[in-house]
């Protein structure tokens, strides 16, 4: 039973989650059963979205970029209806391009409902004004106006690509076309023209699917209910910003953003979430 499990045990077990190792491989690794590590993550992911939230309040940021990530539940959209599945699922996410930090984050539809609640979200956690940087997503504009007011400086950054027949579906598309034109538009608020940009989240985004297993490209590790998604997502995000040393800036970025004066370990961040 995972509940006998020895503290050493679950760390090996969250680690390996975290790596981008599949439950069956973590099973075959660790000797642990696969349901009681499927009971683990979501327990310690759950945990880690109550941590996480608690702890990113008052944040000092001063460049935001906002992107979204796709994935999916139980089936593609295409299947979903037939198979009873949720689908098509979306992953709504803040990065602070100086520290690295992940202050927000929100799993569900790429809608009008969900940009807004991400955004008010964010808005929430910050105490300053900040610059804040996006695709050309048509719902941030008014997220933006109902989260933060006229509190914001916000630039929309849209990319034309090689070819123009890119599929909607993003379970159709593996790699992007090759960018041949950027354009930047002040939405509101005085950004710094310069510092409208999305790069640092699109590199989070590829961080991401390489460390989440549910989330890498062509896979049968796939989530079949949200709130293992969502549990998987928050673990991801948790280790991300306590534990895993950022390479360009040489330290966790909650140590960056000064939200934590040291590193976490992993069997630190599995008692922190009462394991």
């Amino acid at each position: 039973m995972s509940n006998e499990l020895k503290t050493e045990q679950k760390a090996q077990a969250v680690s390996l989650l975290c790596e981008g190792n599949s439950i069956r491989s973590i099973e075959r690794i660790t000797g642990i059963h696969r349901d009681t590590v499927m009971r683990l993550g979501v327990r310690v992911g759950t945990a880690c979205a109550k941590i996480q939230d608690e702890k990113m309040r008052g944040l000092n940021c001063a460049q935001i970029e906002v992107d979204e990530i796709w994935g999916f539940i139980g089936a593609k959209r295409n299947n979903a209806a037939r198979a009873g599945a949720y689908g098509d699922v979306w992953t709504f996410i803040a990065l602070d391009a100086d520290t690295k930090l992940i202050p927000a984050f929100i799993v569900g539809k790429r809608d009008a409902y969900h940009a807004k609640a991400f955004i008010s979200d964010l808005a929430g956690r910050l105490q300053k004004r900040v610059q804040i940087s996006s695709d050309s997503l048509p719902a941030y504009a008014d997220a933006m106006e109902r989260g933060f007011g006229n509190e914001v400086d916000y630039g929309q950054i849209s990319k034309t690509y090689s070819f123009v027949n890119l599929t909607q579906n993003a379970a159709g598309r593996y790699s992007p076309a090759e960018v041949v034109k950027t354009e930047k538009a002040i939405i509101s608020g005085m950004p710094d023209v310069n510092r409208i940009c999305t790069s640092h989240i699109e590199k989070q985004n590829h961080t991401l699917r390489m460390h989440c297993r549910r989330l890498t490209r062509l896979t049968n590790a796939f989530s079949k209910k949200f709130e293992n998604f969502q549990a998987a997502v928050a673990l991801n995000f948790c280790y991300y910003n306590f534990v895993k040393t950022h390479g360009a800036i040489r330290m966790t970025p909650a140590q960056a953003a000064g939200v934590e004066s040291s590193a976490w370990t992993v069997t630190e961040l599995v008692e922190r979430c009462g394991e």
